[in-house]
């Protein structure tokens, strides 16, 4: 009886999955100016000063905060600031961004801290094609990451993947 051998077991290839990286939908929240606006236009000192005291602030606690406003009006920088002085003693991380502006951050500085060395002189595919969707940002962070050490990236699965970079051999 022949022996069935599983080649892309037996390839030393590594598969890293960046959706393992993705940070939580659950870890960010919103914080938009909208609801403060008069007519949904203009910001009114007086209105809003009171306004936030009275605003739910605990929902924010431990998360990272998207600090934006989602109306097309012309909002002072101190109106953020003010914002930010309620958000600060409760919130992970604040930021002058969208919430999809957030996610993709906190994703690329989850890819930044991946310890590179872990794959020197490795055969690495990262992973296609999944059920999750990744930030196309993301597979060019992991590129620069990883380009410096390993012997081969590819993109796909192992038993169908896309040549991204071959080490070239030195010979003598």
């Amino acid at each position: 009886m022949e022996t069935i051998v599983n080649k892309v077991a037996d390839s030393g290839i590594i598969t890293l999955d960046l959706a393992d990286y993705l940070p939580s939908k659950e870890s960010i929240a919103a914080f938009d100016l909208k609801p403060f606006l008069f007519r949904e236009m203009i910001l009114r000192e007086k209105d809003y000063r009171a306004a936030l005291p009275l605003h739910d602030w605990e929902q924010y606690r431990g998360k990272n905060i998207a600090v934006f406003c989602s109306a097309d009006a012309i909002v002072p920088v101190w109106a953020y600031m003010l914002a930010a002085t309620y958000l600060q003693p409760l919130a992970a991380a604040i930021s002058f961004a969208t919430p999809e502006e957030v996610y993709k951050t906190l994703f690329l500085k989850k890819i930044a801290a991946i310890e590179n060395t872990e794959y020197t002189d490795k055969r690495v595919v990262i992973k296609g094609c999944g059920e999750t969707p990744i930030p196309d940002a993301g597979y060019v962070a992991v590129s620069e990451k990883l380009l410096p050490v390993v012997k081969s990236l590819m993109y796909g699965e192992p038993c169908s993947t896309v040549p991204i970079y071959k080490k070239a051999t030195v010979k003598s």
